[in-house]
């Protein structure tokens, strides 16, 4: 693991932020991972225990990774932080407080197949016509409605013709089946703490006491159900250390709201702002290329990646069109680079 020694000073004016909400824009290439996991061995330099630090990462192996790093310097102290994805550390949270949510310790977990099956039967109770109710669309209206904290209940509320009422339904009977299965579908699981913590207001404070810490990895694809659940896990220590780029935001398509980024400052009053632009893995004219397009992203908080590798190869520019074409011309291309002793 990078000590805090080998930072460079954005980098280390994130690590030793002295406290209160923190975010960090980082640019592609810019160490933020070294920059999280260098935030986290800071604070358990200062004294903060390992089961007060919990860290939300976007994927189970950016988790396995940075567990692994800090592990090297940590050993088994490791263990006891809390770093996992959203819906890991939801799991985990629902599991142990299953008896305030009327569920059993060791609920399901409905996969897609499970979810088709139950509302392909909801559909055929209700005799719906199939091709008006598919069963594709149904999971990603009630996905959207879970991830943007809107119930059936709200759901029919908010219909403003028979169509829509009748989805609203079908969600409803939907929960109704999970919640006698004893069972949760993955979109449920944030959306469940965030319910738990705002029904039962004792379970949240208790741990919004325990993680005196809060980080979070990959900010810009936030939803708005995990920007709830780090309000309440932060807001009343205010220790929280986001990392995102809003340059990055790619996941609109799975209800990832970029404005969770853009508003920080507003969502989380006092805010500071550190911005990573130095960049270790691309080449001067890359990203002189690459800050020429982006530059004309309308919604940004705004940075300019620079690098010391002043040298590197022209770019070429190759227009296809369409995706495939790109791709049979980009592997073209590499093929001839390697038939011609060059290296990927």
């Amino acid at each position: 693991m990078q000590s805090p020694m080998a930072l460079n000073d954005a980098q280390r004016g994130a690590v030793e932020h002295v406290g209160g909400p923190l975010l960090v824009i980082a640019g592609a290439g810019s160490g933020k991972t070294r920059v999280l996991t260098a935030r986290i061995e800071h604070l358990l330099g200062q004294g903060v225990a390992s089961e007060a630090i919990l860290a939300f990462t976007f994927t189970n192996r950016a988790a396995r990774e940075m567990r692994e790093r800090i592990a090297v310097r940590l050993g088994e102290g490791a263990a006891r932080l809390w770093v996992g994805t959203f819906h890991a550390t939801a799991v985990r949270i629902l599991r142990r407080e299953a008896a305030a949510l009327d569920r059993p310790r060791d609920f399901v977990i409905y996969d897609r197949e499970d979810q088709e099956g139950v509302l392909r039967d909801i559909v055929k109770r209700l005799e719906l016509p199939e091709a008006a109710f598919r069963i594709g669309l149904l999971i990603q209206r009630i996905s959207d409605a879970k991830n943007a904290l809107v119930d059936p209940d709200e759901l029919l509320r908010l219909a403003v013709n028979p169509h829509q009422r009748q989805i609203a339904e079908v969600a409803a009977q939907y929960r109704d089946r999970l919640m006698r299965q004893g069972a949760y579908d993955f979109d449920d699981l944030i959306a469940e703490c965030v319910r738990l913590f705002r029904d039962r207001p004792e379970i949240g404070a208790r741990y919004a006491r325990r993680f005196e810490h809060v980080l979070v990895d990959e900010y810009q694809d936030t939803n708005h159900a995990q920007f709830r659940l780090v309000e309440a896990l932060s807001r009343e220590h205010r220790n929280l250390f986001v990392v995102g780029d809003d340059d990055q935001s790619i996941y609109g398509w799975r209800g990832a709201d970029l404005t969770n980024l853009l508003d920080f400052e507003q969502a989380f009053p006092g805010a500071g702002v550190v911005r990573l632009e130095q960049n270790y893995r691309s080449t001067a004219p890359i990203l002189r290329a690459a800050n020429a397009v982006i530059a004309n992203n309308r919604s940004r908080k705004g940075k300019t990646l620079w690098c010391e590798r002043e040298g590197g190869a022209p770019l070429r520019f190759i227009l296809a069109g369409d995706e495939v074409e790109e791709a049979r011309r980009i592997r073209g291309a590499q093929e001839g680079w390697v038939r011609g002793g060059g290296r990927l």
